[in-house]
């Protein structure tokens, strides 16, 4: 994990010794299993109970056994001496590790769950600040038709509810152990001792497994966060394409000497969390003021986004298992995790702080001088009777000589006498009018459930 982009709640689940802690959890569990049966005396299991595992001597120990899960199995019985004998009663190293990714991963879930529900909290205040706030809608980056910042917005609220569904789905997809032995047939550990371990670790077992949980479970999750981390890409384009100079629509929150924030002021945060004070978009041009946030959320999306190929590629292994997936497992879940945690926050905290330019927004709006008018003069034509496409070349010649006179296009139109034998001034003039595509934006709030009175 790199910690720049490492929360600390994030990291600390990712972390060595909560690993080999839950993997303790997990031992523990399945000896209690084991005791509840008569198989381990109660003065052991009391014994069992107190194990721990010192990462640094697992890893000392891995050198030497190049097996990780014997590496630990050894360090953990050498805090409980005799009592070891009673650990790991007819489980393969999967049995545990699959366990313990299982508990991390809902663990992690949970956290992104959480962060999830902030960003879209951020997102949704600003979609009802900026209800009717009226802007241009582009369509291949070119002026479109009027709409809103807020119903933009809106549709970002929509599609973060999207990710929190398929995300909960992911979690309960995660939220299964397996104790079933080397090739999943219980042999050697009864299917009592497995429902009985994941009870008491809030699991529920593998209706079948082999030697691991099968990987569709795990790519899931990871594609699941690869999505989200893609729609964070989207939304930040859209900030990065706002802040533009010649569009100047929004802006990033820029640190410019105010009073430090509480964010600051912890010390276990990354400083790339941070709310800078004196912050300096160029070290060469003192007037930059960089969208190099969301720019940030650009970058790191693609990593995440590259990890959901290994993940689906880890899907097939060979018969009851091989070990192909377990290498990029430890690369691809915790930097998933913490680089999708970070991304959620950092992007909450713009949105928290985004700065709106309402003027500009209706001065680009009205820089084309009456063009995005041209769907409801078209219209209005053809109810007037005019065939669609007679009505379709008046309006688009009216346009091309708007666009390259920088003419408004209802003095180019009135004085054309088909139209003016058509619409009257004061009709033509009402065309113009963009408050009229704000006529049902508030459904979408309704359908939201959000922004109610």
């Amino acid at each position: 994990m790199v910690g720049r982009y490492t929360h600390p709640a994030m990291g600390q689940i990712w972390s060595e010794r909560h690993r080999i802690d839950t993997m303790v959890r997990v031992e523990i569990a399945v000896c209690a299993a084991w005791a509840e049966r008569g198989a381990i005396p109660a003065e052991a299991m009391a014994t069992i109970r107190t194990a721990s595992a010192d990462p640094e001597r697992v890893r000392e120990i891995e050198r030497r056994t190049d097996h990780d899960t014997t590496a630990f199995l050894w360090a953990m019985g050498e805090t409980i001496g005799d009592a070891a004998r009673y650990v790991h009663m007819g489980l393969t190293s999967s049995d545990v590790v699959d366990t313990t990714l299982s508990l991390l991963t809902v663990d992690a879930l949970d956290l992104i769950l959480d962060q999830l529900a902030a960003f879209e909290h951020a997102v949704t205040k600003q979609a009802v600040t900026h209800k009717m706030t009226l802007m241009i809608g582009r369509t291949h980056g070119v002026h479109a038709e009027p709409l809103t910042f807020g119903f933009v917005l809106a549709m970002w609220v929509d599609e973060i509810r999207r990710h929190r569904t398929r995300i909960e789905a992911a979690r309960a997809q995660m939220a299964y152990g397996k104790i079933s032995g080397a090739v999943g047939t219980h042999a050697h550990v009864p299917p009592e001792i497995e429902e009985r371990a994941c009870a008491l670790l809030g699991l529920s077992p593998a209706p079948v497994s082999t030697q691991i949980l099968q990987r569709d479970r795990h790519a899931q999750v990871i594609m699941a966060l690869a999505l989200l981390a893609t729609s964070l890409e989207k939304f930040a384009v859209e900030i990065r394409h706002l802040q533009r100079t010649e569009v100047h629509e929004v802006e990033e929150p820029f640190g410019g000497g105010g009073a430090k924030t509480p964010v600051e002021d912890d010390p276990n945060l990354p400083v790339s969390l941070g709310a800078a004070v004196d912050q300096q978009g160029s070290s060469a041009m003192p007037h930059k003021r960089n969208p190099h946030k969301t720019e940030r959320i650009s970058g790191l999306a693609r990593i995440v986004r590259s990890y959901s190929i290994a993940a689906m590629e880890n899907v097939p292994l060979w018969h009851e298992r091989d070990i192909s997936n377990s290498a990029p497992e430890r690369i691809i879940f915790p930097e998933s995790f913490t680089l999708t945690d970070y991304m959620l926050r950092l992007f909450t905290r713009i949105m928290d702080e985004l700065v709106v330019f309402p003027e500009r927004m209706r001065a680009n709006l009205e820089s084309t001088h009456g063009l995005v008018a041209s769907q409801r003069v078209l219209l209005a034509l053809t109810e007037h009777g005019m065939a669609r496409q007679d009505a379709y070349k008046i309006v688009q010649s009216g346009a091309m000589e708007s666009w390259a006179t920088g003419e408004p296009l209802q003095s180019i139109l009135g004085r054309n006498p088909t139209v003016a034998e058509l619409l009257a001034p004061d009709e033509l003039a009402a065309l113009f009018d963009p408050g009229y595509h704000l006529a049902h934006i508030e459904t979408a709030f309704v359908r939201l459930g959000i922004g109610k009175e």
